[in-house]
C-alpha cells in the first residue's frame, strides 16, 4: 500500500521547452521586418508632378461623366460589341485550354509507384514553366508571329491558362476519393471501366469548378491584353488614355466593372451547384 502511494505521488519531470519553438516567433518578426524594411528602403519616392493636381480633377470629371454614346452606336467598335469581343476570347481560350490541360494534369498528378513520382516531377516542371510567361508577355509573342487581333488575344489566355488548369487539374486527381475505383476493382472491372465509371465522374466536379473559376481570371485578363493589341476592350481604353479622352476612359472602365460583376456572379452560382 505504501508502494502504491509512493509511486502516485512521484512527482513529474518538468518538461523543458525547446529553446527554437520558444523563441521561434520573434526570429520570424525579425525576418519579415527585415523584408519590409528592404523593400521600403529599396523604392525612391521622387514626388508629383505640377501638374498633377489638373489632371487628377481631369481624370476625376471624366470617370463620374461618362461617355454614354459610347456605349451603343452600331459600328462595331462600340463598348457592347468590344465587351462581347473580349467575353469570346476569354471564353474560347479557357475552353481550348480545359481540354489541352486534362493530359497535361494525368501526366503532373502523384502516382502510388515509385516510378510515378518521376514521371509527375516532369510534368510540374513543365506546367511551371509554362506558367512562368506572363499573358501579356506571350500576348505580346503571339502578335509579332500571328498579327494584332483577338487570335493572338486567344493565343495568349489558352497557353497561360494550360499550365494555371493543369496544375489545379493534377492537385484534383491527387486529392481525390479513392471509394469508388476501389470498388470497382473490387467487383472486378479493368483499367478502362474504372476510369470511365469512377476516375472521371469523381474529378469532373472539380474540373469544371477550376475551368469557370479560370474563365473569371480569363476575363480580367483580356481586357488588358488589348492594350498590346490583342484585341477586346483594351484596345480603345489605351487610346482613350493616350489621348485623354476620361470620359470614355469612364465608361470603359464601367463597362468592364459590370461584366466581371455579372461573371463572377453566374460563375459562383454554377460553382454552388456543382460542388
Amino acid at each position: 500500500m505504501n508502494m502504491q502511494t509512493t509511486m502516485t505521488n512521484k512527482p513529474e519531470k518538468p518538461v523543458h521547452l525547446n529553446p527554437w519553438r520558444r523563441w521561434s516567433w520573434l526570429i520570424w518578426l525579425v525576418l519579415v521586418a527585415g523584408v519590409y524594411t528592404w523593400a521600403i528602403t529599396g523604392l525612391h519616392f521622387t514626388g508629383l508632378q505640377e501638374s498633377a493636381g489638373s489632371v487628377s480633377k481631369s481624370i476625376v470629371h471624366g470617370l463620374v461623366n461618362p461617355d454614354w454614346a459610347y456605349v451603343y452606336n452600331g459600328s462595331g467598335e462600340d463598348l457592347v460589341s468590344l465587351i462581347i469581343q473580349t467575353l469570346a476570347i476569354a471564353l474560347l481560350g479557357t475552353f481550348v485550354s480545359a481540354l489541352i490541360s486534362v493530359p497535361f494534369a494525368f501526366w503532373a498528378a502523384r502516382g502510388e509507384h515509385e516510378w510515378g513520382h518521376l514521371r509527375s516531377g516532369s510534368g510540374k516542371i513543365v506546367l511551371t514553366l509554362i506558367r512562368t510567361f506572363p499573358e501579356i508577355v506571350l500576348a505580346i509573342m503571339f502578335i509579332k508571329a500571328v498579327g494584332p487581333g483577338s487570335y493572338a488575344g486567344v493565343l495568349a489566355v489558352s497557353i497561360h491558362s494550360i499550365g494555371m488548369l493543369g496544375k489545379l487539374f493534377s492537385e484534383a486527381i491527387e486529392n481525390m476519393d479513392r471509394g469508388a475505383e476501389e470498388a470497382i476493382v473490387s467487383a472486378g472491372g479493368n483499367s478502362p471501366q474504372v476510369f470511365m465509371l469512377a476516375t472521371i465522374p469523381t474529378i469532373m466536379p472539380e474540373f469544371i469548378s477550376y475551368t469557370l473559376y479560370r474563365f473569371e481570371i480569363a476575363v480580367r485578363s483580356a481586357s488588358i491584353l488589348g492594350m498590346v493589341g490583342a484585341g477586346g476592350i483594351g484596345t480603345p481604353m489605351i487610346f482613350a488614355i493616350q489621348t485623354r479622352a476620361w470620359s470614355r476612359v469612364g465608361i470603359i472602365l464601367l463597362g468592364i466593372v459590370v461584366m466581371v460583376l455579372l461573371i463572377d456572379t453566374l460563375s459562383e452560382q454554377l460553382r454552388k451547384r456543382l460542388i
